[in-house]
């Protein structure tokens, strides 16, 4: 509760920012963003740092994950320091309108609704959404089945908008592990996520009583959004070629094997 408390707190500042940048950019934003970039020597790159594999703390509360360290190779090859900011999912989007971050590399799934709004890179992993239950559950077996059913995800995400696209009502939390505890508590009939995060997660917690009874058969294609502008296109054009030396060079696959346990770079 507690952090969720501060997360809603973290956010409004957030949306305030972006709200007063809304007003117009400055001539300093309006700069060509690639330069802004070079010159202060660092890109600021925003991400949750608790969404495994992608984001996470190990052992030694070290930041690591296949976004991690995708971010801190595109700063590499643009030849500047990775700054990463973690925060909040329903946050990110506010952060970078707001200009606290220069880009967000968090597993972000290409809609036309975020097209309309912000420009993306080439896609760099690709997955698949999976619904998730309580094992022996029979209540819910297809996407369909949610229809008045209730399920969990982080606010704002399109796993959200998936659930309440069948019908279902959808509780907002802040991680993973929280909508899967509510899962196999009974306060929830299903979580719609990622099937690279809760293969990852089973992993980790094999006795679990969860189980996927439905996937999606269309592949989520994840890129990196970044505000739309022309001041915004050679950012654009060097994160592309940045994630385009990482495939060929045998970069992208080899953090996905690392990560997934398999290359997902190709769809």
């Amino acid at each position: 509760m507690k952090k969720s408390i501060i997360a809603a707190l973290i956010t409004v500042s957030a949306l305030a920012l972006a709200a007063c940048s809304s007003k117009g950019k400055t001539a300093d934003q309006k700069a060509d963003h690639l330069k802004r970039i070079q010159d202060a020597g660092k890109i600021t790159i925003g991400l949750e740092g608790d969404w495994q594999p992608f984001s996470f703390h190990n052992e030694k509360d070290e930041l690591v994950g296949y976004d991690v360290e995708v971010s801190r190779n595109i700063a590499k090859r643009l030849g500047v320091k990775a700054d990463i900011v973690e925060g909040p999912w329903d946050g990110l989007f506010a952060g970078m309108d707001s200009g606290r971050y220069d880009i967000v590399v968090n597993g972000v799934d290409v809609t036309p609704e975020r097209q309309k709004k912000y420009d993306f890179s080439d896609p760099y992993c690709y997955d698949h959404t999976v619904l998730i239950v309580k094992k022996g559950s029979s209540d819910v077996k297809t996407f369909d089945d949610l229809r008045g059913k209730t399920t969990a995800n982080s606010i704002g995400s399109t796993y959200q908008e998936i659930g309440e696209k069948y019908g279902a009502s959808v509780k907002g939390v802040d991680t993973l592990v929280e909508t899967l505890q509510m899962v196999k508590n009974g306060q929830v009939d299903a979580t719609i996520n990622a099937s690279t995060s809760f293969g990852d997660y089973m992993k980790q917690n094999p006795s679990d009583p969860l189980a996927v009874a439905d996937t999606d058969k269309e592949a989520t294609e994840y890129a990196i959004p970044m505000e739309r502008g022309k001041y915004n296109a050679s950012l654009k054009k060097a994160i592309n070629k940045a994630l385009s030396d990482m495939r060929s060079d045998g970069t992208l696959k080899k953090l996905s094997v690392k990560y997934f346990g398999d290359d997902l770079t190709n769809k």
